[in-house]
């Protein structure tokens, strides 16, 4: 008998890596034997000094770049909103972005720029990079991307209206 796949987690829900694997879903497994296989098939010597060890890099790298999937909103937020009868736009320029390219798993990186207008709270400055970056650390194409950002800040704070610019660059 299968067993049933966990539901899909929301945007801003971490991932149970443990609880999907113990449901029998393959994602959190070690990816290093797939890229042992890989390297083989790309005709590498994988006993090789410099290509031992790289498989086990390779899952712990990748398992870091994708850290999005385990990392919800709120806990990055942490509590960093208040109430505040702010009315001018507030507005985040030029945060760093790393991702990688859902289609081709190759890396993109770039600078994204929001603002918001606040409707009676604020959050702390610093929450909007790490609010970006649960997004980014995922595998991402920059429009959904753009649009997880906004959604997310729309869901925190309730603003009068959220914007985001992503400017980015794929290898």
């Amino acid at each position: 008998m299968a067993k049933a796949s966990p539901r899909k987690p929301t945007d801003d829900e971490p991932v149970d890596l443990r609880a999907r694997r113990e449901a029998g879903d393959p994602r959190g497994e070690s990816i290093a034997p797939l890229v042992h296989d890989m390297l083989r098939a790309l005709g590498e010597d994988t006993e090789r000094e410099g290509l031992r060890a790289t498989p086990r890099r390779v899952d712990q790298s990748l398992k870091w770049l994708t850290r999005g999937y385990t990392t919800r909103v709120e806990d990055v937020v942490a509590g960093a909103v208040f109430e505040e009868r702010h009315e001018s736009m507030v507005v985040v320029r030029d945060l760093e972005l790393y991702s990688l390219c859902e289609h081709h798993l190759l890396p993109f990186f770039g600078k994204a720029h929001v603002a918001y207008l606040p409707n009676g709270k604020i959050i702390g400055l610093s929450k909007i990079p790490r609010i970006v970056d649960v997004f980014a650390r995922r595998l991402q194409v920059q429009e959904r991307m753009t649009d997880e950002i906004a959604d997310a800040i729309m869901r925190v704070l309730d603003p009068l209206g959220v914007g985001v610019v992503i400017e980015a660059y794929h290898l």
